[in-house]
């Protein structure tokens, strides 16, 4: 099974068993990509340009010095909590 594959079927499984929350999902997320700022987002293939941003402690990680010890993955949490 793809990732997509399992994806959609997670997704369905969320719907069945919680639709307040799987509605809730989706209104947001038709929100965002209403909004525009997926056109404003980096593609596929792009570099990230340099950035300074807090950790979960408060305290600043620049990616110039993450990316010296390797390869970077970013995640962003978007969420009303």
């Amino acid at each position: 099974m793809s990732l997509n594959e399992e994806l959609r079927a997670q997704a369905a499984g969320i719907a069945q068993k919680m639709p307040d929350v799987a509605a809730k999902f989706n209104a947001d997320t038709q929100q965002v990509i209403a909004s525009g700022i997926a056109d404003q987002a980096l593609k596929l293939g792009a570099t990230a340009p340099a950035f300074e941003l807090p950790d979960q402690l408060g305290r600043t990680v620049k990616s110039a010095d993450l990316l010296a010890q390797g390869p970077l993955v970013i995640s962003f949490y978007r969420g009303h909590w």
